[in-house]
């Protein structure tokens, strides 16, 4: 069964730093949208730009504690999608 496609637009990426444990498996897939600093504090961009969408979305999916969550801009889509855990 294929996965249905991923809306297009503005893309809007959350983490919650209380459920993330510095993995860093994000940083791997996505190194223009999430950083590390230090050993355990997570620094992202809330807004990536449209040409690093494929890697937040695998960003999303490798997380191991699903601490990250994409959603696409309200104007574009009206619709939330929550990167099911790999």
């Amino acid at each position: 069964m294929t996965e249905p496609a991923a809306p297009s637009g503005p893309i809007h990426v959350v983490v919650d730093l209380n459920r993330c444990q510095a993995y860093a498996q994000c940083c791997f897939f996505a190194p223009d949208v999430f950083k590390l600093h230090g050993e355990e504090a997570l620094w992202y961009d809330p807004e990536p730009d449209a040409s690093q969408r494929e890697r937040v979305l695998r960003a999303a999916a490798v997380c191991p504690v699903q601490a990250i969550t994409v959603a696409w801009s309200e104007a574009a889509n009206r619709q939330k999608v929550e990167v099911p855990h790999a």
